[in-house]
């Protein structure tokens, strides 16, 4: 076939051009370069669905960049005959490592002592922060990024269970697959690893925020939709959550003053978990070149309704 032409739903950075450069040609993010689009290069937040896919007839394959697709309806893709890939293994590293980093912090209680060291303050003589050794860990999914956040957990001296209703056994030694009910009542932290859906929809609300145990942390680098955010702000300011740290939330971006970006015992990041120098480029690398794959009759990492 002639140069696909891929459609990207957002500006496409000029530093990551070497990895198209001759195998394709760039247009978008404005609908107008939709119809005669091979191709789409999706981001997160545009909704793909039949109206959507009606604007570019020429449409094979939309490819995400990212793990999630909860922004594509792959119903209405399939009914278009428009196959739909994400990149599984791309953010891996780079989420795991953001997800530890913000337990270190909600832990160490970064954002007062920032605060107290700005002001020419000094630190407390009593200690107040949370000593990780001998603590549980929580994790609700148990895939990729999940395992990798478990095996540096446990080199933190943690322990470490986890709820996955599609797993029976632990994919690595030494984690304790339990119910739901018992993560949330063992957990010092708990860390949310579970995919957008109708079912895990506000799977952190009023009910299961008090079951966890007085005083726990709370991590989500998954899906803001996860979380009831009222039921949080609500658990934060009554104590019986300790803190939270947040790389999605809902809406993205929170607005200016919102309470969680205003809240002591909270840090939220910008859904950047996964943007590393070395991350970001593998999700570009392997959306592009599923994308190209499917245009070629190549293998993919296709997504199946």
């Amino acid at each position: 076939m002639s140069v696909p032409i891929l459609f990207f739903d957002r500006d496409f950075p000029a530093e990551y051009s070497h990895l198209i450069d001759g195998r394709a040609v760039v247009s978008g993010p404005d609908d107008v370069d939709l119809p005669a689009a091979d191709a789409v290069v999706a981001g997160a937040t545009r909704p793909w669905n039949a109206a959507a896919f009606a604007l570019g007839r020429r449409l094979k394959v939309i490819s995400r960049v990212g793990v999630g697709y909860d922004n594509v309806s792959v119903a209405d893709a399939t009914a278009a005959g428009i196959v739909v890939c994400n990149t599984p293994l791309a953010p891996t590293v780079s989420t795991a490592e953001h997800t530890i980093m913000l337990m270190l912090a909600v832990a160490k209680q970064l954002p007062d002592l920032q605060v107290r060291a700005r002001a020419g303050l000094a630190g407390s003589p009593v200690g107040t922060a949370l000593e990780l050794d001998g603590c549980t860990l929580g994790l609700i999914g148990m895939g990729r990024i999940a395992t990798r956040v478990a095996v540096a957990a446990q080199g933190l001296g943690m322990n470490v269970v986890a709820h996955d209703p599609y797993l029976t056994s632990s994919p690595i030694p030494g984690v304790q697959m339990v119910s739901m009910a018992e993560l949330f009542g063992a957990s010092d932290v708990v860390s949310l690893h579970a995919p957008s859906m109708p079912e895990t929809r506000h799977m952190i609300n009023p009910d299961t925020l008090a079951m966890m145990k007085p005083g726990a942390r709370l991590i989500n680098c998954a899906r803001g939709g996860l979380v009831d955010q009222d039921a949080l702000l609500a658990a934060l300011d009554s104590g019986h959550l300790a803190a939270a740290g947040l790389d999605v939330t809902e809406p993205e971006p929170l607005p200016a003053g919102h309470p969680l970006l205003e809240h002591p015992n909270v840090i939220v990041t910008p859904h950047v978990a996964s943007a590393t120098v070395a991350g970001r480029e593998r999700l570009y690398r392997q959306a592009i070149d599923n994308a190209i794959a499917v245009l070629t009759g190549q293998p993919a990492s296709i997504v199946t309704h």
